[in-house]
């Protein structure tokens, strides 16, 4: 009886708002206007505690902070970590006023020895390989995505048999003015350690295998993350600005800094993320200008 009643309230309350505001108010927890048109996602807690200790006049709205970032009026939403966590929240977020998301967070970085790669190190990724789950199921629902997207055959099937996942590789684009926006700053802030790279983004944090980072290395990958290729794909389709400025936390397969494998913590980890913290401030005006 009791649970009855609560379902009646709660449906006679869902008849005063929308579906999109329904949706919005499920994954984050607050109204729709409470979301501003810049937002910056990260995805693990360390990166978002930064953020907010940056985080002026802040203001809580259940999973949104509000506040001034250099005087920029910006939301701060930790998307949790993976391609499905960042596609609710892209979700909720094209039901909003939001115009541009700014992904920060750490990576791993792949070593090279024509294009070094180190700990520490700021990637803006030019694009990123949808070696995701959850990037072929948009592209599937929306078909008219597959034409307009590049794409190329998983790399990894020139190193092993691939049983299962996807044999085919579709590539999703950051927003070319904000990437490059990022990059330049990036670059006059900290010359050696900014850099543009292709990226590829996975769901098994514990599946990067030798085969797997040897594949990466064939096609010039130099960092992969859990997130942005889902970012990207949906910035396309729902017509928001995105980017991603990531640190390198570990260097998959490397004998001391591969996080699987070492204890070891690199001591310029933290102190990528607080660059790529600061070099989010720097931009920001900028990006508020190009909305």
């Amino acid at each position: 009886m009791l649970n009855r009643i609560k379902s009646e309230l709660l449906n006679l309350g869902l008849k005063f708002i929308s579906v999109d505001e329904k949706i919005v108010r499920l994954f984050l927890e607050t109204s729709p206007s409470n979301i501003n048109e810049i937002v910056i996602l990260p995805a693990v807690k360390l990166v978002m505690k930064k953020i907010l200790q940056k985080l002026q006049n802040k203001r809580n709205y259940g999973r949104v902070y509000n506040g001034t970032i250099n005087d920029i009026r910006v939301s701060v939403i930790r998307s949790l970590v993976g391609a499905p966590n960042c596609a609710l929240t892209m979700e909720c977020l094209k039901r909003c006023k939001t115009k541009a998301v700014i992904r920060i967070d750490f990576c791993g970085g792949i070593e090279n020895e024509i294009y070094p790669i180190n700990i520490g190190d700021i990637l803006i990724p030019k694009l990123a390989y949808c070696d995701d789950g959850t990037s072929p199921n948009y592209i599937r629902t929306n078909p008219s995505l597959a034409n307009q997207l590049d794409s190329i055959s998983n790399p990894l099937a020139r190193f092993q048999n691939i049983i299962a996942g996807n044999h085919t590789i579709f590539i999703s684009k950051p927003n070319e003015i904000l990437k490059d926006l990022c990059l330049t700053k990036g670059v006059s802030f900290l010359p050696d350690r900014v850099k543009e790279i292709n990226l590829w983004t996975t769901d098994a944090l514990f599946c990067e295998t030798l085969e797997f980072i040897r594949a990466l290395t064939s096609i010039n990958v130099q960092g992969i993350d859990m997130e942005s290729s889902t970012l990207f794909l949906l910035g396309r389709l729902f017509n928001i600005k995105t980017v991603s400025i990531l640190s390198v936390s570990d260097l998959p397969g490397h004998p001391n800094f591969d996080l699987l494998n070492s204890n070891e913590i690199h001591p310029d980890m933290e102190n990528g993320i607080d660059n790529a913290i600061e070099l989010l401030t720097k931009v920001l005006p900028k990006v508020k200008q190009l909305l």
